[in-house]
Protein backbone atom coordinates (compact mmCIF):
# COMPACT_ATOMS: atom_id res chain seq x y z
CA UNK A 1 0.00 0.00 0.00
CA UNK A 2 1.46 3.35 -1.07
CA UNK A 3 0.71 6.79 0.35
CA UNK A 4 -1.07 7.47 3.62
CA UNK A 5 -4.32 6.34 5.20
CA UNK A 6 -6.48 9.23 6.32
CA UNK A 7 -9.42 8.72 8.64
CA UNK A 8 -11.85 11.64 8.46
CA UNK A 9 -14.69 12.28 10.91
CA UNK A 10 -16.97 14.55 8.88
CA UNK A 11 -18.88 17.45 10.37
CA UNK A 12 -20.49 20.70 9.29
CA UNK A 13 -17.64 23.08 10.09
CA UNK A 14 -14.74 21.28 11.84
CA UNK A 15 -13.31 17.97 10.62
CA UNK A 16 -11.23 15.62 12.76
CA UNK A 17 -8.42 13.82 10.91
CA UNK A 18 -6.18 10.86 11.80
CA UNK A 19 -3.23 10.36 9.43
CA UNK A 20 -1.67 6.87 9.44
CA UNK A 21 1.12 5.11 7.56
CA UNK A 22 0.54 2.03 5.34
CA UNK A 23 0.98 -0.13 8.48
CA UNK A 24 -2.05 1.59 10.14
CA UNK A 25 0.08 3.41 12.72
CA UNK A 26 -1.32 6.87 13.42
CA UNK A 27 1.32 9.50 12.71
CA UNK A 28 -0.59 12.73 13.14
CA UNK A 29 -3.95 14.11 14.25
CA UNK A 30 -5.51 17.31 12.98
CA UNK A 31 -8.63 19.40 13.46
CA UNK A 32 -9.38 21.46 10.36
CA UNK A 33 -12.12 23.80 9.29
CA UNK A 34 -14.06 23.15 6.09
CA UNK A 35 -11.89 25.28 3.78
CA UNK A 36 -8.69 24.02 5.40
CA UNK A 37 -9.78 20.41 4.91
CA UNK A 38 -10.18 20.89 1.16
CA UNK A 39 -6.79 22.56 0.85
CA UNK A 40 -5.10 19.87 2.97
CA UNK A 41 -6.52 17.05 0.84
CA UNK A 42 -5.55 18.72 -2.43
CA UNK A 43 -1.94 19.01 -1.24
CA UNK A 44 -1.86 15.47 0.20
CA UNK A 45 -0.20 12.85 -2.06
CA UNK A 46 -2.55 10.18 -3.44
CA UNK A 47 -3.76 8.26 -0.39
CA UNK A 48 -6.57 6.10 0.93
CA UNK A 49 -9.18 8.28 2.64
CA UNK A 50 -11.72 6.55 4.89
CA UNK A 51 -14.98 8.14 6.00
CA UNK A 52 -18.30 7.07 7.44
CA UNK A 53 -21.18 6.89 4.95
CA UNK A 54 -23.07 9.80 6.47
CA UNK A 55 -24.35 13.23 5.51
CA UNK A 56 -22.13 14.96 2.88
CA UNK A 57 -19.90 11.85 2.63
CA UNK A 58 -20.75 11.20 -1.03
CA UNK A 59 -20.12 14.87 -1.91
CA UNK A 60 -16.66 14.81 -0.35
CA UNK A 61 -15.93 11.37 -1.80
CA UNK A 62 -16.52 12.63 -5.34
CA UNK A 63 -14.27 15.64 -4.75
CA UNK A 64 -11.52 13.53 -3.16
CA UNK A 65 -11.59 11.09 -6.07
CA UNK A 66 -11.22 13.98 -8.51
CA UNK A 67 -8.11 15.05 -6.56
CA UNK A 68 -6.51 11.65 -7.11
CA UNK A 69 -7.33 9.90 -3.84
CA UNK A 70 -8.86 6.49 -3.24
CA UNK A 71 -12.00 6.82 -1.10
CA UNK A 72 -13.61 4.18 1.07
CA UNK A 73 -16.97 4.83 2.75
CA UNK A 74 -17.73 2.50 5.66
CA UNK A 75 -21.14 1.88 7.31
CA UNK A 76 -21.32 3.89 10.53
CA UNK A 77 -22.88 0.94 12.38
CA UNK A 78 -19.79 -1.21 11.86
CA UNK A 79 -17.28 1.56 12.58
CA UNK A 80 -18.81 2.17 16.02
CA UNK A 81 -17.48 -1.18 17.26
CA UNK A 82 -13.90 0.10 16.84
CA UNK A 83 -14.34 3.18 19.06
CA UNK A 84 -12.29 2.76 22.23
CA UNK A 85 -13.53 4.11 25.54
CA UNK A 86 -15.26 7.49 25.27
CA UNK A 87 -16.87 8.63 22.05
CA UNK A 88 -15.13 11.73 20.66
CA UNK A 89 -14.43 13.04 17.17
CA UNK A 90 -10.77 12.06 17.54
CA UNK A 91 -11.77 8.55 18.63
CA UNK A 92 -14.10 8.27 15.63
CA UNK A 93 -11.30 9.22 13.23
CA UNK A 94 -8.97 6.65 14.80
CA UNK A 95 -11.74 4.02 14.67
CA UNK A 96 -11.97 4.51 10.90
CA UNK A 97 -8.29 3.58 10.60
CA UNK A 98 -8.90 0.39 12.57
CA UNK A 99 -12.11 -0.48 10.74
CA UNK A 100 -10.49 -0.26 7.32
CA UNK A 101 -8.20 -3.13 8.28
CA UNK A 102 -11.19 -5.48 8.42
CA UNK A 103 -11.79 -6.94 4.97
CA UNK A 104 -15.21 -8.26 6.06
CA UNK A 105 -16.64 -4.71 6.16
CA UNK A 106 -17.85 -3.94 2.67
CA UNK A 107 -17.54 -0.28 1.70
CA UNK A 108 -20.54 1.73 0.57
CA UNK A 109 -20.35 2.68 -3.14
CA UNK A 110 -19.99 6.40 -3.81
CA UNK A 111 -23.22 7.77 -5.23
CA UNK A 112 -23.26 9.96 -8.31
CA UNK A 113 -25.02 13.31 -8.52
CA UNK A 114 -27.76 11.68 -10.61
CA UNK A 115 -28.36 9.03 -7.95
CA UNK A 116 -28.60 11.63 -5.21
CA UNK A 117 -30.96 13.67 -7.37
CA UNK A 118 -33.38 10.74 -7.67
CA UNK A 119 -33.12 9.91 -3.97
CA UNK A 120 -33.81 13.51 -2.96
CA UNK A 121 -36.97 13.44 -5.08
CA UNK A 122 -38.02 10.24 -3.32
CA UNK A 123 -37.40 11.80 0.11
CA UNK A 124 -39.45 14.83 -0.89
CA UNK A 125 -42.24 12.61 -2.20
CA UNK A 126 -42.32 10.65 1.06
CA UNK A 127 -42.58 13.88 3.07
CA UNK A 128 -45.47 15.10 0.91
CA UNK A 129 -47.23 11.74 1.27
CA UNK A 130 -46.87 11.65 5.06
CA UNK A 131 -48.14 15.22 5.40
CA UNK A 132 -51.11 14.48 3.14
CA UNK A 133 -52.04 11.34 5.09
CA UNK A 134 -51.77 13.26 8.37
CA UNK A 135 -54.15 15.93 7.07
CA UNK A 136 -56.65 13.33 5.83
CA UNK A 137 -56.56 11.47 9.16
CA UNK A 138 -57.08 14.76 11.01
CA UNK A 139 -60.23 15.52 9.06
CA UNK A 140 -61.39 11.92 9.32
CA UNK A 141 -61.20 12.01 13.13
CA UNK A 142 -62.73 15.50 13.30
CA UNK A 143 -65.84 14.56 11.33
CA UNK A 144 -66.16 11.31 13.24
CA UNK A 145 -66.43 13.35 16.43
CA UNK A 146 -69.58 14.88 14.94
CA UNK A 147 -71.00 11.48 13.98
CA UNK A 148 -69.98 11.53 10.31
CA UNK A 149 -67.94 8.45 9.28
CA UNK A 150 -65.78 8.52 6.15
CA UNK A 151 -65.26 5.68 3.66
CA UNK A 152 -61.98 3.81 3.60
CA UNK A 153 -59.43 4.48 0.89
CA UNK A 154 -57.63 7.72 0.13
CA UNK A 155 -59.52 8.70 -3.03
CA UNK A 156 -62.92 7.95 -1.51
CA UNK A 157 -62.00 9.84 1.67
CA UNK A 158 -60.88 12.98 -0.17
CA UNK A 159 -64.02 12.94 -2.34
CA UNK A 160 -66.24 12.57 0.74
CA UNK A 161 -64.34 15.28 2.59
CA UNK A 162 -64.85 17.69 -0.29
CA UNK A 163 -68.61 17.14 -0.09
CA UNK A 164 -68.74 17.37 3.71
CA UNK A 165 -66.77 20.62 3.91
CA UNK A 166 -69.29 22.33 1.63
CA UNK A 167 -72.29 20.58 3.22
CA UNK A 168 -71.21 20.54 6.85
CA UNK A 169 -73.18 18.64 9.52
CA UNK A 170 -75.63 20.75 11.46
CA UNK A 171 -73.77 20.27 14.74
CA UNK A 172 -70.39 21.41 13.35
CA UNK A 173 -69.69 25.14 13.87
CA UNK A 174 -69.28 27.15 10.66
CA UNK A 175 -65.94 28.59 11.82
CA UNK A 176 -64.59 25.05 12.19
CA UNK A 177 -65.91 24.14 8.75
CA UNK A 178 -64.06 27.09 7.22
CA UNK A 179 -60.81 26.02 8.86
CA UNK A 180 -61.22 22.45 7.65
CA UNK A 181 -61.92 23.80 4.18
CA UNK A 182 -58.44 25.32 4.19
CA UNK A 183 -57.02 21.99 5.38
CA UNK A 184 -58.72 20.32 2.43
CA UNK A 185 -57.05 22.87 0.13
CA UNK A 186 -53.70 21.85 1.62
CA UNK A 187 -54.50 18.22 0.80
CA UNK A 188 -55.31 19.11 -2.80
CA UNK A 189 -52.05 21.09 -3.11
CA UNK A 190 -50.08 18.18 -1.71
CA UNK A 191 -51.73 15.88 -4.25
CA UNK A 192 -50.55 18.18 -7.05
CA UNK A 193 -47.03 18.27 -5.62
CA UNK A 194 -46.94 14.48 -5.45
CA UNK A 195 -47.94 14.25 -9.11
CA UNK A 196 -45.23 16.78 -10.01
CA UNK A 197 -42.57 14.70 -8.24
CA UNK A 198 -43.80 11.53 -9.98
CA UNK A 199 -43.58 13.32 -13.32
CA UNK A 200 -40.03 14.47 -12.54
CA UNK A 201 -38.98 10.91 -11.66
CA UNK A 202 -40.45 9.61 -14.91
CA UNK A 203 -38.78 12.37 -16.92
CA UNK A 204 -35.34 11.71 -15.43
CA UNK A 205 -35.45 7.95 -16.00
CA UNK A 206 -37.48 7.58 -19.21
CA UNK A 207 -34.32 6.66 -21.19
CA UNK A 208 -32.79 4.43 -18.50
CA UNK A 209 -32.83 0.80 -19.74
CA UNK A 210 -32.61 -0.56 -16.19
CA UNK A 211 -35.76 1.27 -15.07
CA UNK A 212 -37.59 0.26 -18.25
CA UNK A 213 -36.73 -3.37 -17.55
CA UNK A 214 -37.71 -3.28 -13.88
CA UNK A 215 -41.17 -1.78 -14.43
CA UNK A 216 -42.15 -4.87 -16.44
CA UNK A 217 -42.02 -6.98 -13.24
CA UNK A 218 -45.37 -7.53 -11.54
CA UNK A 219 -45.69 -5.41 -8.42
CA UNK A 220 -42.83 -3.10 -9.49
CA UNK A 221 -43.84 0.32 -10.76
CA UNK A 222 -41.90 3.49 -11.60
CA UNK A 223 -41.56 4.51 -7.93
CA UNK A 224 -39.98 1.21 -6.86
CA UNK A 225 -37.84 0.98 -10.01
CA UNK A 226 -36.39 4.48 -9.68
CA UNK A 227 -35.77 4.10 -5.93
CA UNK A 228 -33.86 0.84 -6.42
CA UNK A 229 -31.96 2.23 -9.41
CA UNK A 230 -30.79 5.24 -7.40
CA UNK A 231 -29.98 3.34 -4.20
CA UNK A 232 -28.14 0.36 -5.69
CA UNK A 233 -26.16 1.99 -8.48
CA UNK A 234 -24.41 -1.15 -9.75
CA UNK A 235 -26.13 -4.50 -9.27
CA UNK A 236 -22.86 -6.39 -9.88
CA UNK A 237 -21.79 -5.78 -6.29
CA UNK A 238 -24.34 -8.42 -5.22
CA UNK A 239 -23.11 -11.92 -6.18
CA UNK A 240 -26.59 -13.49 -6.10
CA UNK A 241 -30.21 -12.54 -5.71
CA UNK A 242 -30.16 -13.79 -2.13
CA UNK A 243 -27.41 -11.30 -1.28
CA UNK A 244 -29.60 -8.53 -2.68
CA UNK A 245 -32.66 -9.69 -0.72
CA UNK A 246 -30.51 -9.93 2.41
CA UNK A 247 -29.25 -6.37 1.85
CA UNK A 248 -32.89 -5.24 1.77
CA UNK A 249 -33.63 -7.06 5.06
CA UNK A 250 -36.07 -9.54 3.50
CA UNK A 251 -34.31 -12.75 4.52
CA UNK A 252 -34.75 -14.65 7.77
CA UNK A 253 -32.82 -13.66 10.85
CA UNK A 254 -30.68 -16.54 12.06
CA UNK A 255 -29.99 -17.68 15.63
CA UNK A 256 -27.84 -20.77 15.16
CA UNK A 257 -25.25 -22.57 17.21
CA UNK A 258 -23.62 -25.96 16.86
CA UNK A 259 -25.99 -28.35 15.11
CA UNK A 260 -29.08 -26.25 15.91
CA UNK A 261 -30.19 -23.87 13.20
CA UNK A 262 -32.96 -21.43 14.07
CA UNK A 263 -34.49 -19.09 11.49
CA UNK A 264 -36.75 -16.34 12.76
CA UNK A 265 -38.50 -13.33 11.28
CA UNK A 266 -37.01 -11.21 8.52
CA UNK A 267 -33.95 -9.25 9.63
CA UNK A 268 -35.34 -5.82 8.59
CA UNK A 269 -31.80 -4.62 7.98
CA UNK A 270 -30.85 -2.11 5.34
CA UNK A 271 -32.95 0.64 3.79
CA UNK A 272 -36.40 0.64 5.37
CA UNK A 273 -37.83 2.81 2.59
CA UNK A 274 -36.88 0.35 -0.16
CA UNK A 275 -38.14 -2.57 1.89
CA UNK A 276 -41.49 -0.86 2.52
CA UNK A 277 -41.86 -0.12 -1.20
CA UNK A 278 -41.19 -3.74 -2.13
CA UNK A 279 -43.59 -5.07 0.52
CA UNK A 280 -46.33 -2.72 -0.67
CA UNK A 281 -45.64 -3.73 -4.27
CA UNK A 282 -45.83 -7.40 -3.33
CA UNK A 283 -49.13 -6.84 -1.50
CA UNK A 284 -50.56 -5.07 -4.53
CA UNK A 285 -49.45 -7.92 -6.83
CA UNK A 286 -50.96 -10.50 -4.47
CA UNK A 287 -54.31 -8.66 -4.30
CA UNK A 288 -54.36 -8.47 -8.10
CA UNK A 289 -53.62 -12.21 -8.30
CA UNK A 290 -56.58 -12.89 -6.00
CA UNK A 291 -58.85 -10.82 -8.26
CA UNK A 292 -57.64 -12.63 -11.38
CA UNK A 293 -58.12 -15.98 -9.69
CA UNK A 294 -61.64 -15.12 -8.51
CA UNK A 295 -62.81 -13.74 -11.86
CA UNK A 296 -61.03 -16.23 -14.07
CA UNK A 297 -60.57 -13.53 -16.73
CA UNK A 298 -56.80 -13.83 -16.85
CA UNK A 299 -54.66 -16.99 -16.45
CA UNK A 300 -52.18 -16.91 -13.59
CA UNK A 301 -48.50 -17.40 -14.27
CA UNK A 302 -46.21 -19.60 -12.19
CA UNK A 303 -45.13 -16.75 -9.88
CA UNK A 304 -48.66 -15.67 -8.97
CA UNK A 305 -49.78 -19.27 -8.54
CA UNK A 306 -46.89 -19.84 -6.14
CA UNK A 307 -47.82 -16.70 -4.15
CA UNK A 308 -51.49 -17.73 -3.89
CA UNK A 309 -50.48 -21.20 -2.71
CA UNK A 310 -48.45 -19.68 0.13
CA UNK A 311 -51.36 -17.37 1.00
CA UNK A 312 -53.74 -20.33 1.31
CA UNK A 313 -51.28 -22.22 3.51
CA UNK A 314 -49.77 -19.44 5.66
CA UNK A 315 -51.96 -16.36 5.32
CA UNK A 316 -51.86 -13.02 3.55
CA UNK A 317 -49.05 -11.34 5.51
CA UNK A 318 -46.53 -14.17 5.24
CA UNK A 319 -47.33 -14.58 1.56
CA UNK A 320 -46.70 -10.85 1.03
CA UNK A 321 -43.25 -11.02 2.62
CA UNK A 322 -42.41 -14.20 0.69
CA UNK A 323 -43.42 -12.52 -2.57
CA UNK A 324 -41.41 -9.39 -1.69
CA UNK A 325 -38.36 -11.62 -1.17
CA UNK A 326 -39.01 -13.30 -4.51
CA UNK A 327 -39.45 -9.94 -6.24
CA UNK A 328 -36.09 -8.78 -4.87
CA UNK A 329 -34.40 -11.81 -6.45
CA UNK A 330 -36.28 -11.29 -9.72
CA UNK A 331 -35.18 -7.63 -9.74
CA UNK A 332 -31.57 -8.76 -9.30
CA UNK A 333 -31.82 -11.32 -12.12
CA UNK A 334 -33.65 -8.94 -14.48
CA UNK A 335 -31.05 -6.22 -13.92
CA UNK A 336 -27.99 -8.47 -13.76
CA UNK A 337 -28.70 -10.54 -16.88
CA UNK A 338 -30.60 -7.81 -18.78
CA UNK A 339 -33.50 -10.10 -19.57
CA UNK A 340 -37.21 -9.38 -19.67
CA UNK A 341 -39.52 -10.52 -16.89
CA UNK A 342 -41.33 -13.82 -17.34
CA UNK A 343 -43.67 -14.99 -14.61
CA UNK A 344 -43.39 -18.58 -15.86
CA UNK A 345 -39.58 -18.63 -15.98
CA UNK A 346 -37.91 -21.55 -14.23
CA UNK A 347 -34.19 -22.08 -13.81
CA UNK A 348 -32.72 -25.25 -15.26
CA UNK A 349 -30.25 -25.45 -12.35
CA UNK A 350 -32.01 -26.12 -9.01
CA UNK A 351 -29.74 -23.90 -6.88
CA UNK A 352 -29.03 -21.03 -9.28
CA UNK A 353 -30.52 -17.58 -9.04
Amino acid sequence: MSGFILGVDLATARFELALADPHFQILQRKTLKRAQFGKFCRELPPSLIVMEACSSAHYWARNLQSWGHQVRLLPALYVHAYVRRSKTDAADAAALIEATRCSEIRPVPVKTVEQQHLLQLHRLREQYKRTRNARVNLLRSAFREFGVPLPTGLKHSIRALSDLVHLAPNEMPKELTDIYGRVLEDIEQLQKKLKAVDAALSHLTRTDPVVRGLVTICGVGPIIATAIRASVGEIERFPTGRHFACWLGLTAREYSTGEHRRLGRISRRGDGYLRALLVNGARSALLAANRFHASGDRPLDRLRTWALDIQHRRGMNLATIALANKLARIIWATWRYERSFDGNWQSSAPNSE
